[in-house]
């Protein structure tokens, strides 16, 4: 699992250590409004499970999510990524912050480190986000990515809009 460093952001390989706050992003209603198929927080459980995945996918695929480490702290402030398990759209860059960390562009860094390393090292031509319509700061910072609306579509029996952009390499 690779480690990437942006200017303020370490993006590394998800720790035990990180689960508690993991966890408490997770539990947090208003952070995972938009991002869980029904709208609600994780359970602990849940949230340990997700975590796994994250680390599983990096396994099978050679690529993963990442966990976001502010530099300066060294505090977990969330996830940031590539995501493309199996019956996906296709590669997407996605991300998740703890409220404390909203508003200050992090999503945005990280994203374009994710964005860069999907070009740059996977080869990938093409990237997408997939966002519940109603999240405008997640289509906001998809926007300043540089992707644009393709299309809508209904995942996991939850109506999306996927924002995509090509990769130049």
């Amino acid at each position: 699992m690779t480690t990437l460093e942006t200017e303020r952001l370490r993006l590394r390989p998800f720790r035990e250590e990180d689960f508690d706050m993991y966890a408490a992003f997770c539990a947090d209603a208003e952070v995972m409004r938009y991002l869980s198929a029904n709208g609600r927080p994780l359970s602990r459980n849940d949230a340990w499970r997700q975590m796994a995945t994250f680390i599983g996918h990096w396994q099978l695929r050679g690529y993963g999510i990442w966990a976001m480490e502010e530099k300066r702290s060294g505090k977990f402030i969330g996830r940031v990524g590539l995501w493309n398990p199996e019956g996906w759209p296709g590669l997407e860059v996605g991300w998740l912050l703890g409220r404390a960390w909203w508003g200050k562009g992090l999503a945005t860094e990280g994203g374009r480190a994710s964005i860069d390393y999907a070009a740059r090292v996977l080869g990938a031509d093409h990237i997408l986000s997939v966002i519940h319509p109603e999240n405008v700061a997640s289509i906001r910072v998809a926007e300043k990515l540089g992707s644009t609306l393709e299309r809508t579509a209904v995942i996991n029996g939850v109506d999306v809009v996927i924002y995509g952009q090509r990769l130049h390499r």
